[in-house]
């Protein structure tokens, strides 16, 4: 079960687009990480470099989360993200994050989303 001094500083790190070092931070290092019903990516370096591709796309991003649901090792987070992209167009998305923890770090993660808003819109 997390601390709640861990997941606040989780939260704050996503928050302030510490995205890599929230990674870093706060996964096990084989944490498996999955978006929808896509295989999941296994192990923390393989998640930092997937937050790496998506950010040096990305001209900005932006997120605010709650609420944060804590049922023992489960957390369930509503995340809401704006990406500005290099190619002048943006990406609103709202996720639902639903974590496994092990003490003070995520070792399962599963993201549910609607995958239609991927699409980048014209600013």
């Amino acid at each position: 079960m997390p601390s709640v001094q861990a997941l606040e500083q989780f939260i704050a790190r996503v928050e302030s687009n510490a995205h890599v070092e929230a990674v870093l931070e706060f996964y096990t290092a084989d944490a498996s990480q999955q978006e929808n019903q896509n295989p999941p990516r296994v192990g923390r370096e393989a998640h930092a470099a997937n937050e790496r591709r998506v950010l040096a796309r990305a001209r900005s991003v932006s997120s605010c989360v709650r609420p944060v649901l804590v049922d023992g090792d489960r957390v369930a987070i509503r995340w809401i993200f704006q990406f500005d992209w290099l190619d002048g167009t943006r990406t609103r998305m709202e996720e639902i994050a639903w974590q496994r923890w092990e003490g003070d770090r995520i070792a399962e993660e599963i993201f549910f989303y609607d995958p239609a808003q991927r699409t980048p819109k014209p600013v």
